[in-house]
């Protein structure tokens, strides 16, 4: 991940642009790494397509020792739309990012002229504003059925921290909180309403309610979490080594526990799309109750899972015995004419 102590080897522009996203915009800061790292890249392509260069840039180990501090504002001016379609272009047949990550490239590619123009004024038009994006392949996202999530909640839970791991795994399965969201709560942050604070994308906020399933779980947990020694004291869960877990040991005891439950192919953020489901599905939520509750920027994000759920609809009907049943009559296959 890109901090600000690799700011220094930055044109001017591109800090600010960073700090323009990090301090007014509000994105993540994993969002304004991923700025930085695409454009950097997209630095030393456009160098290397300008000759200014000589190194080739499908020789991967040279092409990341270029150094873009000399991409001042006339070297920002002078790029094309022609220049991004070419980087996207290298992107996809040389570094083999897929259409999701040129897409990301794309969304960086725009906020930054955007910025350009707009803040810093060094061009009057923006030469991405007409930039396409790559078309995304739309797929279902993979869940966990009813029975397999029960199953995975009554698998063995055993050592040291079974009641914090039993209930990491059923705020994940109840609540469709994402991997980060679950590391960075604080048990202050629980309301006397028995609600929760949760920090989503962009540092944004939003209350989500905790269940009986829930609130047993935490109470259980609490009852035996670490007092003496915890090095962040506000912290809802907890290391060994008594400091915040980090999201690493959230993946392993998720992993441990699908594997006992003899469950594979699953991940944290599965869970969240299986809580999802299973909230769709059963509890009479709608489309935009569902985008509240997972802290989506739009509905569009949350539509799959209707899409998901008529996908189920449709293959319950086509694997209905029936369905490849010859029963039709001698009389039904005659020409109605």
């Amino acid at each position: 991940m890109i901090t600000r102590a690799d700011y220094a080897e930055f044109p001017d522009t591109m800090v600010e642009f960073l700090n323009y996203m990090d301090a007014i915009k509000n994105r993540s800061k994993n969002t304004v790494s991923e700025y930085a790292t695409d454009l950097r890249t997209f630095f030393r392509y456009i160098k290397c397509l300008r000759g200014m260069t000589d190194v080739d840039p499908s020789d991967d180990e040279e092409f990341q020792k270029i150094s873009i501090k000399d991409c001042d504002d006339e070297f920002v001016k002078k790029i094309t739309i022609t220049d991004a379609y070419s980087f996207l272009s290298f992107c996809k047949d040389t570094r083999g990012n897929s259409a999701r990550t040129r897409a990301r490239k794309v969304s960086t590619l725009r906020d930054f002229f955007k910025f350009c123009k707009s803040q810093k004024g060094i061009i009057k038009e923006d030469p991405m504003v007409n930039l396409d994006s790559p078309k995304l392949r739309q797929s279902l996202p993979k869940y966990l059925t009813l029975e397999e999530a029960t199953d995975l909640l009554r698998s063995s839970f055993d050592g040291p921290h079974k009641e914090r791991d039993f209930a990491i795994i059923t705020l994940f399965l109840n609540c469709g909180m994402r991997l980060s969201e679950l590391v960075g709560l604080n048990y202050t942050d629980i309301r006397d309403d028995n609600t929760i604070k949760v920090t989503g994308k962009g540092n944004k906020e939003r209350t989500v309610y905790l269940n009986d399933a829930c609130l047993a779980a935490i109470n259980n947990y609490m009852r035996v979490r670490p007092v003496d020694g915890v090095v962040d004291k506000d912290a809802l869960f907890l290391s060994n080594r008594k400091q915040r877990i980090s999201p690493k040991t959230v993946q392993h005891i998720v992993y441990t526990a699908l594997d006992k439950a003899g469950l594979e192919g699953y991940s944290t953020h599965k869970l969240r799309h299986t809580a999802a489901t299973l909230m769709y599905q059963y509890g009479d939520a709608d489309v935009l109750v569902l985008k509240e509750i997972l802290g989506h920027e739009n509905v569009g994000t949350t539509q799959i899972y209707t899409h998901l759920v008529n996908e189920q609809l449709k293959t319950a009907t086509d694997n209905n015995p029936l369905n490849k049943a010859n029963i039709i009559k001698e009389t039904d296959k005659k020409d109605p004419t």
